[in-house]
């Protein structure tokens, strides 16, 4: 166990959820943070799971910490002390570990989204008011440089008042099909993508705009992945998963397969005669609740107009945003490398392979606008969030720290755009949640 004289001195974290996003945190703790920072607990409902943490714990020289089964999380709390707790399960139970983390004393950084829906939302509210606890969202695209120029090129002016955005976000056949094997596909879990992942994309345009969505019409459905999309393409050989899914797995370029992946198969193929959580379930598959390809039309508060759309079968990852406004226009395209969750090295996660900034004023000539080279993760968004987390204060010009209203602010465009494929109606924010 590590040294309690020594970890008395330092800012403590406890983690609930050992999936692949909490690697992110307790190894950036463990590696670069270990002077001020340490991890003196972890929660999960698979001991395969929370073994497998301890050990990349120990293998950075950390040390290993108490584990607890997701039923003793107020357990780990009262014997462990932390200062925040780390929530980073999956999305339908993150409201349940914030509340309880913040009622028995402690703040709380959780991972996006918040939480999946209105009524979650109001839970995490209550409870940061009854408390007085803070609430921390890890929107980690917020810090990436070339989203951190758009903001200050808005900022400045440099395209007057912005009128309206073109949003395109295009997920591939390696990380938008992720989606279609894990929990994710059940939208109980995650919401679907317009919650799970395209708050990262509302809270940059909120961000961005320093504005707040005011109504959301939306149109989605589920066009490439599922079994009966696979039907009518013609396809008549299918697998459950990908483990003994036999002639038709070893043929399908779809499949993951556990066992060709150290991190992968130690995280999951190992851990599922715990919790029967199978990682590797065919995309065209029966079970499928959410939606691949989605578009919206959105206005804000400050009257500018998004237009948006999300396609998680792209042949290619990442982004294009065009802003209007009365000085010009801004242009943005982000190309990003392929990768699997957990699959390999999390540094290239979101990696950027390229990337234009393209500024064009009125009566003016266009020019490129130079990007600061980020290191790390998402574009380097992940190396300067971190060091906001855990390194020492500094006052960010930004202002990109997140709090449990951006978190709340950045789902409520998703949870309205659901709710508007549902009715087929525009959808008032404020009816669904209104936030001071």
């Amino acid at each position: 166990m590590a040294d309690t004289v020594t970890l008395s001195t330092k800012k403590r974290y406890a983690i609930v959820g050992t999936g692949g996003r909490a690697i992110f945190f307790y190894t950036a703790i463990a590696r670069d943070y270990a002077k001020t920072s340490c991890i003196v607990g972890i929660c999960d409902t698979n001991r395969t799971r929370m073994n497998y943490a301890n050990s990349k714990l120990e293998s950075l020289g950390h040390g290993a910490v108490p584990t607890f089964i997701a039923a003793d999380f107020e357990k780990m709390i009262t014997e462990t002390k932390p200062d925040e707790v780390i929530v980073t399960t999956i999305d339908r139970t993150h409201n349940l570990y914030i509340v309880k983390a913040l009622e028995l004393g402690c703040n709380v950084i959780t991972e996006k989204p918040m939480t999946i829906d209105a009524p979650r939302c109001l839970e995490i509210f209550d409870a940061v008011s009854r408390t007085g606890k803070q609430v921390r969202v890890t929107f980690n695209y917020r810090y990436a440089p070339h989203n951190t120029a758009v903001y200050s090129l808005l900022r400045s002016g440099a395209i007057g008042a912005v009128t309206s955005v073109h949003f395109e976000w295009m997920l591939n056949t390696s990380h938008g099909a992720d989606y279609f094997r894990r929990w994710h596909r059940d939208k109980r879990n995650s919401g679907g993508l317009l919650v799970h992942k395209s708050t990262h994309h509302f809270d940059l345009v909120n961000f961005w705009l320093r504005t707040r969505p005011a109504t959301v019409y939306a149109q989605g459905d589920l066009k490439f992945y599922g079994r009966e999309n696979a039907e009518r393409r013609g396809v008549t050989q299918f697998y459950a998963r990908a483990r003994g899914g036999g002639p038709a797995a070893a043929a399908d370029p779809f499949a993951l397969h556990l066992d060709r992946h150290d991190q992968l198969k130690a995280m999951y193929l190992d851990a599922e005669h715990e919790d029967a959580y199978y990682r590797d379930q065919s995309v065209f598959g029966d079970g499928v609740s959410i939606e691949d390809t989605m578009n919206l039309l959105v206005r804000y508060k400050n009257g500018a107009v998004m237009t948006y759309s999300l396609t998680a079968y792209a042949p290619w990852e990442g982004f294009r945003v065009s802003f209007n406004g009365t000085g010009g226009r801004l242009e943005l395209e982000v190309v990003e490398n392929s990768y699997v969750n957990s699959g390999g090295d999390q540094a290239a996660e979101g990696s950027i392979e390229r990337r234009t900034l393209l500024l064009r004023p009125l009566f003016e000539k266009p020019r490129e606008i130079e990007i600061p080279v980020g290191v790390g993760a998402h574009g380097g968004g992940d190396t300067v969030l971190l060091n906001d987390l855990f390194g020492e204060p500094v006052t960010d010009e930004y202002m990109r720290a997140a709090s449990h209203i951006d978190g709340a602010l950045s789902i409520l465009t998703g949870i309205a755009a659901n709710k508007s494929i549902a009715t087929g109606q525009v959808v008032n924010v404020d009816d669904v949640l209104r936030i001071p």
